[in-house]
């Protein structure tokens, strides 16, 4: 532990939290609507972010938010999966529960913003990820996380600290926001490049001048197609030889032809142009291939050193990502059917944008690739690498293959649909042109992308600088008059014996029948504007803690005002576009 200011001390979580509690390690059943249960993918950029969640019935809701009680000023900390993500429960939220993957951290010791601010910092971050525990998935249990150690300020301290984090990470995040703009731009940029490509228009002054070519783009694929055939048939002559019989009858219809395609949805291409699929682009029958499945290749497997195994990782959006992994000679061995050789095409077949391709990079063989990863070793005769990168990366291509792709949470493709897929075939001349006028523009993409990314790496580097200068003590002045940190700990430790030692009351018998403290109209008239959902509840008495009863009168009072056409519900995002709660406004009559 680091060296810390004279009134700061180091606290345990446990200490400096009155309550650490996780989710539904056994989430109810899903229903059609009702209550959101959310879960680590909802906690996002230090946001909560409604989308993408269960939803529960009443019965299952209120049973699962008795046990986390939720309520505005708790920090939520991911802690299983993707693990560290904070976020403080703001005062506008509709009522949620939550499972295994977030906790919820109730502090009496110290301010919400300053504890999530706390365990964003790198120490902290290293910490939660050393002790997660876990083979499949790694989480950390609740009773290790309260022993996880925060630098803790004096309480008047802390809120000076949150007050010039948070005008330091804005200006950050402005910045954050400019680079993702101009990210934007450049994707775009690529793909009217890409588009215009495929499609003939990139070439289209160069083909007027040029004239009617000598072999057409459907001539060029017949002749390699034929070609492809010739060889198939010698190479099954060759084996018969070796076997020492003679050639079957009706051996040559044994061929495996590539599958073509279906002309019926694709749009009129250039003249002299010609559609052919990938899997008609491919050297052979065997130039395609998806990466070993289950136990043939798993994380033991993985050496500090050997061939490469090529991953979703590293297939860039036309660029090779060179995160290495490696596997044993011997491994690679009996691997060999999904080897990658420089210049193979590797297309990813899992993820948001699908397909997405590069080519393998010199001196990267030898290789394998992995499961959810596809190797297109292509005759070059036919097309170059980088034509068919480019027309798997063009955003034509991309909407064709929506339909083909399966799976809501884990956008999938599989092997036979990239063989299926069409590619703009031009004669090989203008397919050089293309890949000519193509690789200036290109390249000077990459350079911007390049540019844009180490932003990326240089905010992320003084966010952690920034966070870690305010927890040594280093952001903001020491006031020697605050109380020490380890006196404030002294209060909590004591106010917590007090009430340990309190008398239990009996529970009083709640009431069947509560009605709710205002009506809904009433508080929607007389604020005459929007209103979030949650202050709207707090205005009308259904606060945390209410009675089903309460809860149940204000939403068949919602449910009334809207069949009537009286009530507006507008959804409040962030910047990306993600929802972050409703507000509502009284309609006139």
């Amino acid at each position: 532990m680091s060296d810390l200011p004279t009134n700061w001390c180091w606290a345990r979580l446990s200490e400096i939290c009155g309550r650490i509690v996780d989710g539904s390690h056994n989430p109810p059943k899903g229903v059609d609507g009702g209550y959101p249960m959310l879960s680590a993918r909802n906690i996002v950029n230090g946001q909560i972010v409604f989308d993408n969640f269960r939803w529960l019935d009443k019965a299952s809701f209120e049973a699962e938010h008795a046990r986390t009680k939720v309520t505005p000023g708790d920090v939520l900390l991911t802690i299983v999966g993707t693990i560290g993500r904070t976020a403080v429960v703001p005062e506008a939220v509709e009522p949620f529960a939550l499972q295994r993957s977030v906790a919820v951290l109730k502090s009496d010791a110290a301010e919400s913003r300053y504890l999530a601010y706390a365990l964003d910092a790198p120490e902290q971050q290293n910490w939660l990820i050393e002790n997660a525990k876990g083979t499949a998935q790694k989480g950390v249990y609740l009773k290790v996380l309260g022993e996880a150690r925060i630098p803790l300020a004096p309480y008047a301290e802390q809120g000076r600290i949150v007050e010039k984090l948070e005008e330091l990470l804005s200006d950050l995040d402005a910045g954050v926001a400019e680079l993702k703009a101009a990210q934007r731009k450049v994707a775009q940029y690529r793909q009217s490049l890409l588009t215009a490509a495929v499609e003939g228009a990139l070439t289209a002054d160069w083909r007027a001048a040029r004239g009617e070519a000598e072999e057409t783009g459907a001539e060029l694929l017949q002749r390699i197609l034929a070609e492809r055939r010739a060889r198939w048939e010698q190479k099954q002559l060759a084996q018969f030889a070796e076997q020492g019989r003679p050639p079957p009858n009706g051996w040559r219809a044994k061929y495996p032809e590539p599958v073509t395609s279906n002309l019926t949805h694709l749009p009129q291409l250039p003249e002299g142009w010609a559609w052919a699929t990938v899997d008609q682009c491919a050297i052979d029958e065997d130039g395609i291939t998806d990466g070993p499945f289950g136990s043939n290749l798993k994380s033991e497997h993985y050496t500090e050193s050997g061939p490469r195994v090529i991953r979703l990782q590293n297939i860039g959006d036309g660029h090779f990502q060179d995160a290495r992994a490696h596997i044993s000679v011997k491994h690679y061995e009996k691997l060999k059917k999904h080897a990658v050789i420089d210049g193979d095409v590797v297309v990813a077949m899992l993820g948001e944008i699908l397909p997405r391709a590069c080519s393998v990079p010199p001196g990267t063989a030898p290789a394998i690739v992995k499961a959810d990863c596809a190797r297109v070793r292509i005759n070059a005769a036919l097309v170059p690498a980088e034509y068919l990168v480019a027309a798997l990366n063009s955003e034509p291509t991309r909407k064709r293959v929506e339909r083909l792709i399966k799976g809501v949470g884990r956008p999938r493709i599989n092997l036979g649909n990239i063989r299926s897929i069409p590619v703009p075939l031009p004669p090989k001349a203008e397919q050089l042109q293309i890949l000519s006028m193509l690789s200036e523009s290109l390249e000077s993409c990459d350079v911007q992308r390049s540019a844009i990314e180490m932003g990326f790496s240089l905010s992320a580097a003084q966010r952690k600088n920034i966070l870690k200068a305010a927890f040594a003590g280093q952001l903001v002045p020491q006031d020697p008059s605050d109380e020490p940190a380890g006196a404030l700990l002294a209060r909590v430790r004591a106010k917590r014996v007090m009430h340990e030692k309190r008398p239990k009351g009996r529970k009083r018998k709640q009431q069947k029948e509560i009605a709710v403290v205002r009506k809904l109209i009433d508080v929607l008239v007389e604020a005459d504007d929007w209103m979030p959902a949650q202050e709207l509840f707090r205005r009308c008495g259904v606060t945390d803690g209410a009675q089903t009863d309460q809860v149940e009168a204000l939403y068949a009072e919602l449910r009334s005002l809207e069949k009537a056409g009286r009530l507006a519900v507008e959804a409040v995002a962030d910047s990306e576009g993600r929802k972050l709660y409703d507000r509502l406004k009284l309609q006139a009559a």
